[in-house]
């Protein structure tokens, strides 16, 4: 495996701990369609239906992590959130709300964690 492709299914491992600890109850990870994937399916203790995309980096030199997610992306999550709601019909009628967990692990340092609500 890639060492980025580790670091990325670490950041998923962190955000969904983080997610899980704040009440959280995961619906599903890395659910893929022909579109894309979906890194973390969530729903929030409010009831609300949570899609987080999840970036992670192992630093901040060049922004944070979360300045990745651009319109372009939002668009193509917004889109698999509504295939996904289609595979699982249960959850169409809770709030939607789209999040960001932004990650920056250092060697040697324990991850640095920002969870954006509603980043989108």
């Amino acid at each position: 495996m890639r060492e980025s492709q580790q670091l990325g299914n670490h950041g998923e491992d962190v955000a969904a701990q983080h997610l899980v600890e704040r009440g959280f109850v995961l619906l599903d990870r890395n659910w893929r369609c022909r579109e894309g994937e979906l890194d973390i399916v969530a729903r929030d203790v409010d009831g609300s239906c949570v899609f987080c995309e999840v970036k992670t980096r192992s630093t901040a030199l060049f922004g944070e992590p979360s300045e990745a997610v651009s319109s372009v992306k939002a668009r193509r999550i917004r889109l698999l959130a509504l295939r996904w709601l289609d595979a699982h019909p249960e959850h169409r009628s809770a709030a939607l709300r789209f999040d960001v967990v932004s990650i920056v692990r250092r060697r040697g340092w324990a991850p640095e964690l920002v969870h954006l609500r509603g980043a989108f």
